[in-house]
């Protein structure tokens, strides 16, 4: 399967779920490759304070920032079970490709009205991958939510009225992933069954239930 992590807004928490997903799956004993497709390469930057700090590699991380990924990306997961593409904001070309390679979208929005809004750009790119690959899932993910905060709720209940839906699992506002990520870790490596490392594994149960398998175009 491939899940490429979308938004045309920057600063949703892309990387952030990206690489924790992955290593969730990779914790499961999934192979798992992630492709940085985002310019700013925070993914491999992620991955060389990992090396620096001595950590064991759970995954492969590999740059392609580029409009070549609907090529380029089947053929990494034919070697393994997942592949996570870390996609970049506000580059169209690069966007089109990830679509058109993935066969999950996720489109991390963080719940404000600002982010909902500015999600019209994203399904636009979903509608039009659909042409070429209708088969393409996609949904939204609630990240950064503060506890019982009622305008998550209303993010919700508004994503909710839309097609793609939301998933039902949303991530906190925590620390601890910038914490964690600083240092080339994942939230569930600080220390084990906090509520960020929980909330990760539920949300990869989720897209598992999903049961989504790998399809050409």
């Amino acid at each position: 399967m491939i899940v490429a992590l979308l938004n045309q807004k920057g600063g949703v928490g892309k990387t952030t779920l990206a690489l924790n997903l992955a290593g969730e799956w990779a914790k499961r004993g999934k192979r798992v490759t992630l492709i940085d497709a985002d310019p700013q390469g925070s993914a491999l930057d992620w991955s060389e304070a990992r090396n620096w700090e001595g950590l064991p590699r759970l995954f492969g991380v590999v740059g392609l920032a580029c409009d070549t990924l609907h090529r380029e990306a089947p053929e990494l997961a034919q070697s393994t079970d997942h592949v996570v593409i870390d996609g970049p904001p506000r580059v169209a070309g690069l966007m089109r490709s990830a679509l058109l390679a993935a066969d999950l979208d996720l489109i991390p929005v963080q719940p404000s009205p600002l982010d909902g809004w500015a999600s019209a750009e994203m399904l636009a790119l979903v509608n039009e991958a659909r042409i070429y690959r209708p088969q393409l899932i996609a949904r939204f993910v609630l990240n950064r939510c503060g506890a019982r905060t009622m305008i998550a709720r209303d993010t919700a209940e508004a994503l909710s009225e839309n097609d793609p839906p939301v998933l039902a699992r949303t991530i906190g506002q925590r620390v601890a992933f910038a914490s964690a990520a600083q240092f080339g870790r994942l939230v569930g490596e600080l220390e084990k069954d906090t509520p960020g490392a929980r909330e990760i594994a539920a949300l990869a149960s989720e897209i598992d239930r999903l049961g989504i398998e790998r399809s050409g175009l």
